[in-house]
């Protein structure tokens, strides 16, 4: 008898992992989760915990004993194991570089004999400081001097998407770039320092929304199922391998303004504070100023892009609905 074979996802029980773990097994899918739960929780896959068809492995995708045959037997692989989160960044840059490119290194030496799919999340840090309004994926990258560690993540997802291409290259591996940009919603921590519900938080409780810089810096953020939509697109289409994409909404804010917001729809009273960059995370912090994406490249091969509105995305995440 064959076997059917199971959708294998790193950092399955993090924030945006466990959304596409639910999805996958909503539409029928045996899915093995590898997470060493370092910034992933198990109760992010609480609502799917009993669902027979999840299997998880607590364990760096590199030290897990079982890698070999798990890649081996699966269908398709969604590779979104990183360390992230601009605070871990700024304090543990070792294990922010040496994780993110170790793991994706094993993964892809496990997957090429087989030629198993195989999605890599990236990040839209990897435009780094470009004056551009918008970033399409062939632009050039203008990454920050190493003296300043906040490029280190930048880089080191810069480094899985030359590893990637490469076996895409030399091993004609099936492989698939996602560039993410701020994606938002339900079950998203701000203890590393995202802003949104650190902000929604902060709104909930009635404290200050603290605005790091001049608040000027602008972000477009996106609702998780629609980055969970893309990203399931993109696997499944053949004509997406091979290739980067940008994902993320067009509808850009700055972040005072999203503050603001915040307040606004949540009918908050809470005030806003400013603090320098400095003060927030120490010396050399260098911030990019806009990040916004062009879409179209998605759009096309898929017929989809993100579409949800930002109040809307805030009361949703407010109320954690999923």
């Amino acid at each position: 008898m064959k076997t059917t074979k199971h959708v294998l996802v790193t950092g399955g029980a993090g924030f945006i992992g466990s959304h596409l773990v639910e999805r996958l097994l909503g539409s029928g899918k045996s899915v093995v989760v590898i997470d060493d739960l370092s910034t992933g929780n198990l109760e992010n896959l609480q609502a799917v915990k009993s669902n027979p068809g999840l299997q998880v492995i607590q364990s760096k995708v590199s030290t897990c004993a079982e890698l070999s045959s798990l890649v081996a037997q699966a269908a398709c692989i969604y590779h979104l194991a990183a360390t992230v989160g601009v605070e871990l960044v700024m304090q543990s840059p070792i294990q922010v570089i040496e994780t993110n490119l170790r793991e994706t290194e094993f993964l892809l030496k496990a997957a090429a004999p087989h030629g198993v799919p195989i999605l890599i999340t990236s990040t839209s840090e990897v435009y780094g400081k470009s004056q551009k309004d918008d970033f399409r994926e062939d632009d050039d990258l203008l990454i920050g001097p190493p003296n300043q560690t906040r490029w280190c993540y930048a880089c080191s997802k810069l480094m899985d998407e030359f590893l990637a291409l490469a076996y895409a290259k030399e091993h004609k591996l099936p492989v698939v770039i996602v560039r993410l940009f701020n994606t938002v919603g339900p079950r998203q921590t701000g203890r590393y320092g995202m802003v949104l519900p650190r902000f929604i938080a902060a709104a909930k409780a009635g404290g200050p929304l603290r605005v790091y810089g001049d608040g000027g810096q602008t972000r477009c953020f996106c609702w998780v199922h629609d980055a969970v939509e893309a990203i399931v697109r993109l696997q499944n289409n053949p004509a997406a391998r091979g290739e980067v994409f940008n994902v993320g909404s067009t509808e850009e804010i700055s972040i005072a303004a999203l503050a603001q917001t915040v307040i606004e729809t949540l009918k908050s009273r809470s005030a806003i504070e400013f603090l320098p960059y400095q003060e927030a995370y120490g010396t050399g912090f260098d911030d990019m100023r806009r990040r916004k994406p062009l879409v179209e490249k998605l759009s096309v091969t898929t017929g989809f892009r993100p579409a949800t509105k930002l109040q809307e995305i805030i009361l949703r995440t407010a109320g954690s609905s999923k």
